[in-house]
């Protein structure tokens, strides 16, 4: 089944960009390949939601330069295994951002998660259920692999988002994880974003070339979700450690990313989450042993 999310009423979509009561979100972003712009879209999504009032957690699993830290100006200190050992509150491992944005460094405690006595599972569920108990959306910015921690962080997600591009190698890595997805976990349902085009009609393009090979040979349903064109902007801001959302509010590709974070609010939730926002953990556990014992590559 295809949707266009971002042909919807247009008086819908300005009704949803200025809403300012609950949002529940946790978003899980995905590509094929290393380059494709996971983490500038992670940190302007977290940016338009928290200039709408909303807080905001980044999971950051990225281990690379270049992540959501290093796009913030952020320093990371300590992550989310510190909390796991005890050596630090959970508190006192996620940084602080500007206005509402929080990010946690979660690379190695991923790793940590399928290893975790019951003891363990139930301190860092606890202990994260109290901090997010005032944040309105998680999002999830994926370590690029072999898959086996993309796996676990979608299955715990409401929405899945895959980046893709024009490029052979971000398509072929894009199917490969809807494939292992849906056949191996039923996971049925994804957001894609087009990134990096040229114009509008190739984004289209690109997206309608996507879904006809993805519908040949698998029962999935994709929403396009929005697009973004090459634009310096972007290399400006990451060099400057901010989101364009902030520097260069009035540009296209800062509309782009204000189209993506109303069109994620306007999709439906089709694999809705079972439990609150701060039940997350408890559910990101369950999955780590459901795909660590299941996923061979």
């Amino acid at each position: 089944m295809t949707k266009f999310v971002f042909d919807q009423a247009e008086g819908l979509r300005g009704l949803m960009s200025r809403e300012t009561g609950p949002i529940s979100r946790i978003v899980t972003i995905a590509g094929g390949m290393k380059g494709i712009g996971k983490t500038t879209i992670a940190v302007n999504l977290a940016a338009v939601w928290a200039k709408r009032g909303k807080r905001v957690l980044l999971i950051d699993e990225n281990g690379y330069p270049d992540n959501i830290s290093a796009r913030l100006g952020l320093k990371t200190r300590f992550d989310l295994l510190h909390a796991i050992n005890q050596d630090r509150r959970l508190d006192q491992v996620v940084l602080h951002g500007a206005e509402n944005i929080f990010v946690l460094s979660a690379l190695r405690g991923i790793h940590a998660l399928p290893g975790l006595s019951a003891m363990e599972q139930s301190r860092l569920v606890k202990s994260f259920r109290q901090y997010t108990e005032s944040i309105d959306v998680i999002l999830i910015d994926t370590a690029m692999g072999d898959g086996t921690h993309v796996l676990p962080l979608s299955l715990a997600s409401e929405q899945v988002l895959i980046v893709i591009s024009g490029s052979a190698v971000s398509l072929t890595g894009a199917y490969a994880l809807i494939k292992m997805m849906s056949q191996d976990y039923a996971k049925q349902n994804f957001l894609v974003f087009i990134n990096k085009v040229e114009s509008a009609h190739m984004a289209y393009a690109v997206f309608e070339n996507f879904l006809r090979v993805v519908h040949q040979y698998l029962s999935v349903s994709l929403e396009m979700a929005g697009y973004a064109q090459l634009d310096k902007k972007i290399s400006q801001a990451n060099r400057m450690c901010q989101p364009v959302i902030n520097l260069f509010s009035s540009s296209s590709i800062a509309s782009s990313f204000r189209q993506l974070a109303d069109n994620v609010v306007l999709s439906p939730c089709m694999e809705p989450f079972k439990g609150e926002i701060n039940d997350f953990m408890q559910r990101l556990i369950y999955t780590s042993h459901l795909s660590m014992t299941n996923f061979t590559i």
